[in-house]
């Protein structure tokens, strides 16, 4: 088995995406530009709601493990779905962008996870998941030999909702630190951060996790300030390495008492901010185990995000090492 640059951790979601306007989420409910968790007769009801939608395999995990083999580079996948048609499409997508994914799937129940993905006209999505055969992901699913030969293990921290999970990703955090490599993971979401605080600052502060990745406002509600300065000289003492994203402002990589700040790539119009977090998450993955400057990696993380806001869906439309070479940077 060849070595792999990233082996990425998640929750395996089809998502099913459509337009709508705010007053929609507040007539269902729904909170804004975040993550919400339903039941499965939740996601039966919304779905039929839904206005024309487009199907697209995602997952925030899986999403950067596409965006790293669209610049070239060489990903792993492990994450749980059902042997039920959405699996399927899954299973398919993941593997036709070039990612190892070879987890071994469940029987038809629970069904294959699926997030209806609802954008407003300011481009921001309001993502309402079903986890479904997700919350199954467990210590089993675990292949040894993929962590040990991948240079960084990144996780999401969604994935930290499934009890089960939870210690597939300890095993894995010391099959790859036995092995000399690293591990990672991105904070998610805001709301995420809230519900476990204490177990991410535990993980970083023991590290068990060497690299982090959040947006500004999950930095934010990590360390329950509204200084972001403070912020950023908290998350540097926690752990080795940080990128924070800010939006339209770029992003910061902090290590140390380093601040490199780096701007974000000019677009046209941003059509779907889906997936903007976990793209930066794979051009900066993808520069850092190509032994690229930290300004280098958060430059290619910040194309990626570009590239995939500007169309519908999460996962590049276009290789994006095709792309990065030709403003030269690859």
């Amino acid at each position: 088995m060849s070595q792999f640059d990233v082996l990425t951790i998640g929750n395996a979601i089809v998502d099913i995406i459509s337009r709508c306007d705010d007053q929609f989420l507040i007539d269902n409910a729904i909170t804004k530009s975040a993550m919400n968790l339903i039941d499965a007769e939740r996601a039966e009801r919304l779905y039929g709601m839904m206005g024309p939608a487009v199907e697209a395999s995602g997952g925030s995990a899986g999403n950067t493990a596409a965006g790293i083999a669209s610049f070239g580079g060489k990903a792993a996948y492990f994450g749980k779905v059902a042997e039920d048609q959405l699996g399927e499409i899954f299973t398919h997508d993941i593997r036709a962008q070039g990612v190892h994914f070879e987890t071994r799937p469940l029987g038809s129940q629970p069904p294959t996870a699926r997030s209806m993905i609802f954008v407003t006209e300011d481009g921001e999505r309001s993502m309402n998941t079903y986890l479904g055969a997700c919350v199954e992901f467990g210590p089993e699913d675990v292949e040894p030999e993929v962590v040990a030969k991948s240079k960084v293990t990144y996780f999401e921290g969604y994935l930290w909702d499934p009890p089960r999970a939870k210690q597939a990703i300890l095993d894995c955090a010391r099959i790859a630190h036995e092995a000399g490599r690293e591990m990672s993971m991105t904070l998610s979401d805001s709301f995420c951060v809230g519900r476990y605080r204490a177990e991410f600052l535990d993980l970083m502060r023991s590290g068990t996790v060497d690299i982090v990745f959040a947006n500004e406002q999950e930095a934010l509600s990590l360390y329950e300030t509204d200084d972001f300065a403070r912020a950023l000289d908290l998350i540097s003492k926690d752990c080795k390495l940080a990128a924070v994203t800010m939006g339209d402002q770029g992003a910061v990589i902090v290590k140390g008492e380093q601040r490199i700040r780096v701007p974000a790539t000019k677009v046209e119009t941003v059509v779907d901010t889906t997936g903007a977090g976990d793209l930066f998450a794979s051009g900066f993955l993808y520069g850092y185990t190509n032994g690229r400057s930290f300004e280098d990696c958060g430059h290619l993380g910040c194309y990626a995000a570009g590239v995939v806001i500007q169309q519908i869906g999460p996962r590049p439309m276009m290789s994006l090492e095709k792309g990065a070479s030709a403003i030269g940077l690859i």
